[in-house]
């Protein structure tokens, strides 16, 4: 079968489609890899977010540590006061 010009046009017309869809799926890729790039961005503003909360956790169990020291100390002392009260009495 010899190849005729209505057979170049058929392959002009497929090899164009297939750019086209080439074109088009490369778009796709394109974004689906942008959006996938805004998500890890996202992720990573929530993590450090998480991260500052973890910290100021931290340190407000810190400062009630702290807190119950004193308050600790502050009843031992009580306790000291009320003992010399006592034998002052006595």
């Amino acid at each position: 079968m010899p190849w005729t010009r209505a057979m170049d046009e058929k392959f002009e017309k497929l090899f164009a489609m297939m750019a086209e869809m080439k074109a088009r799926l490369e778009d796709k890729i394109e974004s689906g890899q942008e959006e996938t790039k805004v998500g890890q961005e996202e992720m990573k503003a929530g993590q450090e977010e998480m991260k500052a909360g973890q910290e100021e956790m931290k340190a407000r169990q810190e400062e009630m540590k702290a807190g119950q020291v004193e308050m600790k100390a502050g009843q031992v002392e009580m306790k000291v006061r009320q003992e010399e009260m006592k034998a002052g009495l006595e």
